[in-house]
């Protein structure tokens, strides 16, 4: 199986990947707190059209190492820097979902873009979660505080409930099967508790505001106007103002989850988006 090692790690990390299809590399950087296995109606797309897809697990979650500290932003970012080092990538295009676009912006912020074509933003958490007298539509702190105490008292629980919220699933049980959403569950169940709420720390908290400066290729930015997990006023809308070269997307009545629910309407957009 293939993995790579973050050798410049604070201590080595192994990432497994998935590589398939060829031509412009694009990768994709799963959301929390699922794994790769999350992009599946995206991968065989984007290899159909033409290009080579790469998919890999965060550290702490899917088969990737789960050490127990250095769960930041510049930590995992720099696990996306040895992939595409040790791949040897060039003209990349480097999209992530959800927390994902954390890695996207800290990416360029600490390695620049040299390797990278385009980025996108898919239900994105960019540029901050956290709500503060300068970002009245964040969610509370005391809100983040509930989710991370939930996850310490019972993680396993508080995942079941949260994957029904992820695709609004009351009014989408004819877009997403109860069996997905135990599928999802054995995929975050099985991450690293530690990993989940050390990434839940670094999502909750992280401002990226002053780092939207860096993102300097063109961007796609795809939210949903039903998103309940990551409001778009706090996010894409943000977004959009800081990212100077930027197409904005907005899904109406999709979820966060919408690479499944609308995963058609996000599959033709990525497509487009790749092949300007």
């Amino acid at each position: 199986m293939p993995f790579i090692t973050n050798k410049k790690a604070k201590r080595p990390v192994d990432i497994f990947y998935e590589d398939y299809g060829t031509g412009q590399p694009v990768i994709l950087i799963h959301g929390w707190p699922l794994s790769r296995k999350m992009w599946e109606q995206q991968v065989w797309k984007i290899v159909d059209e033409g290009f080579r897809c790469i998919s890999y697990d965060r550290r702490g979650f899917g088969i990737s190492s789960q050490p127990w500290e250095n769960y930041d932003y510049s930590a995992l970012a720099s696990d996306l820097h040895a992939l595409i080092e040790d791949l040897d990538l060039s003209d990349a295009v480097i999209v992530g979902f959800s927390m994902g676009g954390g890695e996207v912006v800290r990416y360029l912020t600490d390695f620049g873009s040299d390797r990278i074509a385009k980025a996108a933003l898919i239900s994105s958490i960019i540029p901050l979660v956290k709500k503060k007298d300068d970002n009245h539509d964040g969610v509370p702190e005391d809100a983040l505080d509930d989710i991370k105490n939930a996850l310490q008292k019972d993680r396993v629980g508080f995942l079941k409930e949260f994957g029904k919220g992820f695709y609004n699933f009351d009014d989408n049980k004819d877009r997403v099967s109860q069996a997905q959403l135990d599928y999802d569950f054995t995929i975050a169940s099985f991450a690293s508790p530690r990993a989940t709420i050390q990434t839940a720390l670094a999502w909750s908290h992280t401002d990226f505001r002053s780092e939207l400066k860096n993102v300097d290729v063109p961007t796609l930015i795809v939210h949903g106007d039903a998103d309940e997990t990551v409001p778009k006023a706090t996010s894409a809308d943000q977004a959009a103002k800081g990212i100077a070269d930027n197409t904005y997307e907005v899904i109406e009545g999709a979820p966060h989850g919408l690479h499944l629910t609308h995963s058609e309407k996000l599959n033709e957009l990525l497509i487009s988006f790749l092949k300007k």
